[in-house]
């Protein structure tokens, strides 16, 4: 599916945020997610929130409540939501970002479609990658002393996916071996 697809469906697709289409770009680390969510960004004028800005790797996905009370609930009540994000480099919460209620936004990173989200969402896309090629991928972006990060946050998200179901649920699955 080509980038221009998923604007239509983005487009055609019913605002569940209030009054915005929030569209999950998901999937595991490494897959494509970020390559893509820019594209579609771009493409549709939406704004984009990474997932990473929430997650480090001492806390992979227990960060939900933080983006749901600062950004997920002001803007499904047409109230601008503000956040810090993570550095992860310093290893702490760095500068905050005011998310104004747009049109579409897209939420970008591995549990963006999680099931605590779906009933809001207007569009989940689940990008499909091998594990080999997403560690190749993760290693070169964080450096190879980051493999035993890389090795836990895998095994982490697969458990996460296969209890969530995530991709089960997706509206698309698209490659990500090409992103």
């Amino acid at each position: 599916m080509h980038v221009d697809d998923l604007v239509s469906r983005v487009e055609r697709s019913t605002p569940r945020l209030g009054a915005t289409r929030l569209v999950a770009v998901d999937g595991p680390g490494g897959a494509g997610k970020s390559t893509l969510a820019a594209q579609l960004a771009t493409a549709c004028g939406a704004t984009l929130i990474h997932t990473d800005d929430f997650a480090s790797w001492d806390n992979q996905l227990d960060w939900w409540s933080r983006l749901e009370e600062q950004v997920l609930s002001p803007i499904a009540r047409g109230q601008v939501g503000r956040y810090q994000r993570y550095d992860w480099d310093a290893r702490a919460l760095a500068e905050w970002h005011e998310v104004t209620p747009p049109a579409v936004l897209i939420l970008e990173g591995v549990s963006a479609a999680r099931a605590a989200v779906r009933d809001r969402l207007s569009l989940s896309v689940w990008v499909q990658t091998p594990p080999e090629v997403r560690l190749a991928r993760g290693l070169h972006r964080d450096g190879v002393d980051s493999l035993p990060l890389w090795q836990r946050w895998m095994a982490d998200e697969d458990l996460h996916f296969a209890a969530d179901r995530t991709s089960e649920h997706a509206d698309v699955i698209i490659s990500g071996q090409t992103s």
